[in-house]
């Protein structure tokens, strides 16, 4: 057998052997919790007396406070640890990362680039799931209508960004067209459309169209639930009063579904403070679209400096929390006023 045809056999056995290795090592792993879940079952069935209440408590919120602790607290305490360490934490540097980050002008303009995509996004998805909430509840069949403008959610966003990948590929205009976007720009007269990934800064706002294809679905199913939860009495009393068209959606509609509004807006922006798939799928960050997200990917596992990555993660993390915080307090507004 030729030497290279003996290389490549026992190549795929190499990769085979560890795929099974990571695989037994998963089940066992799986098979492990779920072996102690059940003897912790099993001890609390037979419990009695005062212990039954906390340990029913213990039996209940343990597993959940364990995966909590093991898959965020400390992947969390060590991200802030290695934030103030060398490239290959072998060393304390102290805030040196953080200067780095702030000071840097290539981080200021991924800085920019994200807020471009935190404001414009949300505010697109959004709006259009609001307009077409409207809409669609105004036609008939509308359940056929949402499920096909709900199914983008059903897609990642690695495989959307692929679709419109090929929506956005660009050839020389002498060769037939596989690209949607050039064959319309073709059609209408434009002789010599640009290559639309390479068109900065247009290459950005088509990067959002993605997440904006893939989030008004869900917006438009949430403020449609919202929209149908408005009594009807106000909505009477207001058309006795003279409202009518903009007039009722301004003074009545927004006014009572703003919570859920609110609500919508800041979960896209959360998704979207979080956008790597996009960036790393279409562009890989080249061509003035790198985002947040994506440079800590590229600073941790393509230029292997651990200490910067982790700085950015936290500063991404940062950045997050004041969403989330403000995001549980306006749906335990909803809730009260319900």
């Amino acid at each position: 057998m030729p030497t290279a045809q003996v290389a490549a056999v026992q190549l795929a056995d190499s990769a085979w052997t560890d795929a099974s290795i990571k695989f037994g090592n998963s089940l066992g792993a799986v098979a492990g919790f779920l072996g102690i879940l059940l003897l912790v079952f099993f001890a609390a069935g037979r419990a009695g007396g005062r212990f039954t209440r906390p340990l029913a408590i213990g039996v209940m919120l343990g597993p959940a406070a364990l995966l909590l602790v093991v898959g965020l607290v400390v992947p969390l305490v060590r991200t802030v640890y290695l934030s103030f360490s060398n490239d290959d934490s072998t060393r304390s540097v102290g805030g040196a990362n953080y200067g780095w980050a702030l000071t840097t002008d290539s981080i200021h303009q991924v800085l920019l680039t994200t807020l471009l995509w935190l404001v414009v996004a949300p505010l697109a998805a959004t709006g259009l799931g609001l307009v077409l909430a409207l809409l669609v509840d105004r036609m008939r069949g509308q359940a056929v209508y949402k499920s096909l403008l709900f199914m983008p959610m059903a897609i990642s966003l690695v495989g959307a960004s692929i679709i419109w990948k090929f929506v956005y590929d660009a050839r020389d205009p002498s060769q037939p067209q596989i690209g949607l976007l050039s064959q319309v720009a073709i059609s209408l007269g434009w002789h010599h459309p640009p290559n639309w990934i390479l068109s900065h800064p247009l290459n950005n706002f088509l990067l959002m169209v993605v997440m904006v294809w893939v989030q008004t679905g869900f917006a438009m199913v949430v403020l449609s639930a919202a929209i149908k939860a408005i009594p009807d009495e106000i909505t009477e009393a207001a058309r006795l009063d003279g409202a009518r068209g903009l007039q009722l959606f301004r003074h009545v509609t927004v006014p009572m579904i703003r919570t859920t509004l609110v609500v919508v807006l800041t979960t896209v922006m959360i998704t979207t403070l979080k956008a790597f798939d996009i960036v790393r799928t279409m562009t890989g960050g080249n061509f003035g679209t790198q985002v947040l997200a994506n440079e800590m990917y590229s600073q941790s596992f393509v230029q292997f400096n651990v200490g910067r990555g982790s700085a950015l993660a936290v500063i991404l993390f940062l950045a997050v929390t004041p969403l989330v915080i403000y995001n549980i307090v306006q749906l335990r507004k909803e809730r009260e006023h319900r």
